[in-house]
């Protein structure tokens, strides 16, 4: 069997046995409810109404053996999220993972905004303030990676809303202006993938473009700051061992400029280093989005959260989506992960060792 497809089977087994792990944990704490709370766990699509009938509850937990010891409660609850049944919400007062899957574009184009973002300028300032220490680039990206790495990301947020929307009105929370969002719910807008940006180019409309990219700015600009500084001081170390290497300096003797040199030589081995940051980095952001979604007013799956706790808890919405998000986390790192691998063997070899 190749290497490559060793390491991916390796690591599809060990995201396999996370989540079962985390999701474990996650139903050991909804174990703390009353059984009539986790009853609603398995309240069947449509039956919403049904959820205030004493009966109906005592006969799904008679059904879901709710009374009987944790295993035999998780692995029907398991069954329950297989089937695609996660439950309905009394807060949202709908299914969790409908509602859940309607919010995630929104979610994922603000992640997804934010890598492209941190990734390029986090490994092209830190390789550049790293060739040439201690001079103006590098004392500037320094000063500015700092601030970054200490920065709250949520005063970071305020401080951007205080600055670009009270002050100088350039850009507002929200996914859209009213006007915007209005055009995209007439049936000559077609939704292809659910991400605005991406399907407004496909329809053609530049307008709704440039509108639902003026108001991701700011929550990108939060949601990066952080990992583009950290982004940048780890290519910034690396190229600064890298750039006393021998084939760099045999390089740089036969005559090649300084621009081939960082850019040809040094940024290939940048590269490889720098994947498992981006990953980290790309993890930390999935788990991060929630709180910008909520102070920039977006309207992602983080929306389910915060309705799970704003009046009686919902523990169906909460679980819902404590395990939406460990799926979409574990998927991230899994695709990143195989990635790594094949851009540098060396990762998939010490894997395979172990």
């Amino acid at each position: 069997m190749p290497p490559l497809l060793q390491f991916v089977i390796r690591r599809i087994f060990y995201a396999i046995v996370s989540l079962i792990v985390i999701t474990m944990v996650l139903y050991a704490g909804v174990m703390l409810t009353p059984p009539e709370a986790r009853a609603q766990l398995y309240i069947p699509r449509g039956k919403g109404g049904d959820r205030a009938s004493e009966n109906y509850m005592q006969s799904l937990i008679q059904d879901h053996h709710l009374d009987d010891p944790y295993l035999v409660q998780f692995g029907y609850w398991a069954k329950s999220l297989l089937e695609g049944n996660w439950g309905y919400s009394p807060t949202l007062r709908e299914d969790v993972l409908p509602s859940l899957l309607r919010r995630t574009p929104i979610t994922l184009e603000l992640a997804l905004y934010s890598l492209l973002l941190l990734v390029p300028i986090g490994i092209a300032s830190g390789l550049m303030a790293g060739w040439k220490p201690r001079q103006g680039f590098d004392n500037t990206f320094r000063s500015l990676a700092f601030f970054g790495t200490t920065m709250p990301p949520f005063i970071f947020s305020f401080i951007l809303l205080s600055v670009f929307y009270v002050n100088l009105d350039w850009f507002a929370p929200g996914r859209l202006t009213y006007s915007v969002s209005l055009e995209i719910t007439k049936d000559t807008f077609h939704n292809f993938t659910g991400l605005v940006t991406l399907d407004s180019l496909m329809n053609g409309r530049l307008d709704v473009f440039w509108d639902a990219l003026k108001h991701l700015v700011m929550p990108v600009l939060t949601l990066s700051m952080y990992h583009w500084a950290t982004l940048g001081r780890i290519t910034r170390a690396t190229i600064l061992a890298e750039r006393g290497k021998e084939h760099i300096v045999a390089a740089k003797a036969r005559g090649i400029s300084e621009r081939r040199l960082m850019w040809h030589y040094a940024l290939r081995s940048v590269l490889t280093s720098s994947l498992t940051s981006v990953a980290l980095s790309a993890a930390a952001i999935m788990t991060g989005v929630f709180v910008v979604e909520v102070i920039f007013n977006l309207n992602g799956i983080s929306e389910v959260l915060v309705a799970s706790m704003s009046a009686a808890p919902d523990a169906t919405a909460a679980l819902g989506f404590s395990v939406y998000s460990v799926i979409l986390v574990i998927m991230l790192m899994l695709i990143l992960d195989i990635a790594q691998a094949i851009a540098d063997p060396r990762v998939r070899d010490e894997v395979l060792k172990t």
